[in-house]
């Protein structure tokens, strides 16, 4: 028995190592190191794009709740994750490089998987496959994608990187080591505008020249990545309520919250380099030279990258896929990963998790485990195969797509608490059979 799973990001690298670990021998097919998108800077598997953040790592939020149902069921991405983070108060963030190499070296080193590198220009005409090329699939692959799947393949939605600064180029004169609330242990270089410094920057930046990207508007980006610049387009103290934020963070030397503050989070393990929260763009880089250094701390800031915008394409999946992520018409081909519609790190491992498990239980005459919504890895693929669905649009992990309580319960975190661990007894009830 044997499965070729195409694509080394998240989603393929989990999928691959749930085969091989259930005795189903995997050819891993990766286009870098010959090819790169326009995302991708290194060789490495699972290379994280854009942030550097797999975001709160509290059962009260729900991407938290997800992270530890694949802990509990041995996700690869969460034990690499786990193994590689740097301290980001509440949200469990990666040592980048760190994080890529170590699931490059368990991938490579497993006995059961072969990896085939360079670029997959058709599907295999026999055998199982999984597709988890990503949202940028190769111009190749995904016109043959198109042949397979018709019309329902063309949608799409832009996503954006931030910049990236080395630490010793930060004015540490005009910023402090902090977390919101005193929360965690002063993670965060909090950097502060005043409300003069504030209204410069947003006047430079709500007018700044972006870079070209064909068909781009600012209705085509997805919510949770919107570029700083389409957010603050939207009014003058959006970004006070959003990324700059003052909130819970009070200046040591004034003793009290700044008019807007820009947070700059750890970026790799040895804390040289750091990234702007929130600061998603595609500006055009002499731009955002110029605009982000007019924040005080940043005045003399040294850029290590810029941001950058891509287009991200997905499937129609409701009408293409079941919710083990296989193509209805053709049951031998699955997807995983954001081209299925889930956004995010931690999602794209959950589908290419699901996947995985799946597709070893059919192959060895095994029926599938069918994860209730009331799990976060069972709401997430029962979102993204709704029939009924009638605007399909890319959706992160969150509690409005889990049934909720039977029972009322004051207070949301309280709430949303509950939840999580009906969830995980779930997953503790269902654990044996999964690792088996």
């Amino acid at each position: 028995m044997e499965v070729t799973v195409i694509g080394a990001g998240l989603a393929g690298s989990e999928c691959a190592w749930q085969l091989a670990q259930r005795g189903i021998d995997v050819i891993l097919r990766e286009m870098k190191p010959e090819k790169k998108t326009p995302a991708h800077t290194t060789d490495q598997f699972a290379e994280l794009c854009c942030s550097n953040s797999l975001r709160s790592d509290q059962l009260e939020n729900a991407v938290g709740l997800l992270k530890e149902e694949l802990r509990r069921m041995g996700s690869l991405i969460l034990s690499c994750a786990d193994a590689t983070r740097v301290e980001a108060g509440g949200a469990l963030a990666v040592d980048r490089h760190g994080f890529a190499a170590l699931v490059t070296e368990r991938i490579r080193n497993h006995p059961r998987i072969r990896v085939v590198p360079g670029e997959v220009t058709a599907l295999p005409e026999q055998g199982e496959v999984v597709v988890a090329s990503g949202p940028l699939t190769s111009d190749a692959l995904a016109q043959e994608l198109q042949k397979l799947l018709g019309a329902d393949s063309d949608l799409h939605f832009y996503d954006a990187a931030a910049p990236l600064v080395s630490a010793e180029s930060v004015d540490m004169d005009k910023a402090w080591f902090g977390s919101r609330y005193d929360r965690g242990t002063a993670d965060y270089v909090n950097c502060p505008m005043t409300e003069e410094e504030y209204d410069a920057f947003w006047q430079a930046l709500t007018t700044a020249q972006e870079a070209e990207v064909h068909g781009f508007e600012d209705k085509m980006v997805f919510e949770g990545c919107m570029p700083v610049e389409v957010m603050a387009r939207r009014g003058h103290d959006t970004l006070c309520y959003g990324p700059l934020k003052p909130r819970g963070l009070k200046d040591p030397r004034t003793g009290k919250e700044p008019y807007a503050v820009v947070q700059l989070r750890r970026d790799n393990a040895a804390g040289t380099v750091y990234n702007l929260v929130g600061f998603q763009t595609h500006l055009r880089f002499p731009e955002q030279r110029r605009v982000f250094s007019m924040i005080p701390a940043l005045h003399d800031a040294e850029f290590l990258r810029y941001g950058v915008m891509h287009r991200n394409t997905f499937l129609n999946s409701p009408r293409l896929l079941d919710r083990y992520y296989r193509l209805k018409s053709r049951p031998e081909i699955s997807f995983a990963g954001q081209m299925t519609g889930v956004e995010g790190y931690v999602e794209s491992a959950a589908s290419g998790f699901l996947v995985g498990v799946e597709t070893a239980r059919r192959l060895t005459g095994r029926p599938p485990i069918n994860f209730p919504q009331e799990t976060a890895v069972g709401a997430l693929a029962l979102y993204v195969s709704n029939p009924a669905a009638t605007s399909f649009q890319p959706m992160n992990i969150n509690f409005g797509i889990i049934p909720p309580l039977d029972h009322r319960v004051k207070g949301k975190r309280n709430k949303n608490a509950e939840l999580s661990q009906r969830s995980l007894a779930i997953i503790d009830a269902l654990k044996e059979e999964v690792l088996a």
